[in-house]
């Protein structure tokens, strides 16, 4: 569709084409809402209100995606963020704690984004739910943290987590393990909005199940979708209500995204007196972080920019590590207060996020998203703080979770610090291949995790094991070619190790 108003408006005069393709953009939209009329009215009285939401925010978006055109972001408007508006956590932690701590934390509501399923890692059901240390899961380490803040500062900090409906059966079944606990859980389920054909632009689903032929008809919008649905849940007016000031919000896959203290205590008690709306954790790049949102300075207010953005002619100047720095880690601070003003303003401003997929059938689609991070413009003093690399420790793949299970962290209440016998801060490089992929494969490889205290790098490729005890030092390359096997024999010290060909044990 959006091709075919392109090549027309070539072929007709500016004036007479920027009409016609209003005119196309009108009927679309009615085309849309038809659709969706239909679509609700297959609801069931106790689904109606709520379907009828997601509707109405869906056709919101949709409105906007059809106005946008190009990239977002004027290149040439891109600068670099004013000096004090983004602070290094130092000068942040040098202010110290006040005597005071536990009334700060009962301002705070910690919200993690519990959307995702445990598919890219070969997992069924929400990624929540993955053992990631010692039998216990992110959920569970989640949990640990905040009863340890709650039962240390004799405070009440509520866990909340904003599920989709791919996720909230399962975990809302697990939940009940945590009864017993001294932390307050609540949810809220993050919209459903339709998929829509990449051709017709018109919804792939025809009713509100999501079950049939009708389960790849449905997504969950992305995690800008909180604002809206975090409102819309109440929970938002119930927090305000209690006192609450401040969420803190994280994605749950995030290992190092525990409450601190000191960005706490910054945001309610700010040096100059004046409260942040939102702040931002960015942390330094890395080669392997180019791909991050970075915070500019743009029209005179900071904003996130990503790599969808970006002029293509600009892509590589975007990920230059020399002039972008930092990255956003999605560890986000935000006021209670501003989410309300602003979700009742409808001024809450999010850049589209257009996702195409492939379903089953082969039918493709697009998605639109929008990111939490990207509403930082819409909010009044916002602020970056440049946090160490230990508040981003995500969980993306198994390689990821070799580092987490690994010694090269200790776990102390729900939480991961890095060994005190690791001598240099920085995590190794760890690259797992194919075989690794799904998390049942991996634990099949390791008969135990290997020491990884003296680890730079690690890349394995191919039908690789790895017995009890094994130590890996320096720069270990272990690459088993097609038909090939290799067995690390338990007690194997590599260190500085190419390893290549056919290793195998053989019991006798």
């Amino acid at each position: 569709m959006k091709r075919f108003l392109k090549n027309l408006s070539k072929a007709m005069s500016q004036d007479g084409a920027s009409q016609f393709q209003e005119v196309i953009r009108q009927e679309l939209e009615l085309s849309v809402k038809k659709e969706l009329e239909k679509i609700l009215t297959t609801a069931s009285s106790h689904e109606f209100e709520h379907t009828k939401k997601d509707l109405d925010g869906f056709r919101k978006l949709f409105h906007r995606f059809l106005q946008e055109k190009g990239p977002s972001v004027d290149w040439g408007k891109i600068q670099r963020p004013p000096e004090d508006s983004i602070q290094p956590y130092e000068k942040i932690k040098a202010r110290g704690l006040p005597d005071n701590i536990s009334s700060v934390l009962n301002k705070l509501v910690v919200v993690k984004l519990n959307g995702g399923l445990g598919t890219s890692m070969g997992c069924k059901g929400p990624k929540s739910l993955i053992g990631v240390r010692n039998e216990n899961t992110f959920l569970d380490l989640t949990v640990q943290q905040i009863e340890h803040l709650n039962k240390t500062y004799n405070t009440d900090v509520p866990l909340v987590l904003m599920n989709s409906f791919n996720t909230d059966e399962d975990t809302k079944k697990i939940l009940q393990k945590y009864n017993h606990c001294r932390v307050k859980i609540y949810t809220f389920n993050q919209s459903r909005y339709p998929r829509i054909n990449k051709e017709s632009l018109l919804p792939v689903a025809k009713d509100v199940s999501y079950s049939g032929e009708n389960t790849e008809a449905w997504y969950p919008p992305g995690h800008g979708d909180i604002y809206a649905s975090f409102y819309n849940s109440g929970l938002l007016d119930t927090f305000i209500g209690e006192g609450k000031e401040y969420i803190f919000v994280s994605n749950i896959d995030n290992l190092g995204a525990t409450v601190d203290l000191y960005i706490l205590n910054h945001l309610m008690n700010p040096p100059n007196g004046k409260r942040c709306e939102f702040v931002m954790e960015v942390t330094n790049k890395t080669r392997a972080d180019v791909k991050g949102g970075t915070l500019t300075q743009y029209e005179g207010k900071l904003r996130l920019v990503e790599i969808a953005q970006v002029p293509k002619a600009h892509v590589d100047e975007f990920k230059s590590v020399s002039k972008f720095k930092i990255f956003n880690t999605n560890n986000l601070w935000i006021s209670l207060a501003a989410v309300k003003r602003l979700q009742e303003q409808n001024a809450i401003d999010m850049e589209i996020i257009v996702n195409p997929k492939t379903l089953d059938g082969g039918l493709n689609v697009i998605q639109l998203e929008t990111a939490v991070g990207a509403a930082i413009k819409s909010f009044e003093n916002s602020l970056g703080i440049n946090v160490p690399r230990s508040r981003f420790l995500p969980v993306k793949t198994t390689s990821d979770l070799l580092l987490v299970m690994s010694n090269l962290y200790s776990l102390n209440a729900g939480s991961l610090t890095m060994s005190e016998k690791r001598e240099f801060p920085t995590v190794p490089l760890v690259k797992l291949g194919s075989s690794f992929t799904k998390v049942q494969d991996y634990l099949r490889r390791f008969e135990s995790i290997p020491d990884m205290l003296e680890l730079d790098h690690l890349t394995v490729s191919g039908d690789v094991t790895f017995g009890k005890n094994v130590s890996l030092k320096g720069t270990v390359i272990i690459i088993a070619n097609h038909g090939d096997r290799i067995d690390i024999p338990p007690g194997a010290v590599l260190e500085n190790k190419i390893v290549s060909g056919n290793l195998r044990i053989l019991d006798h």
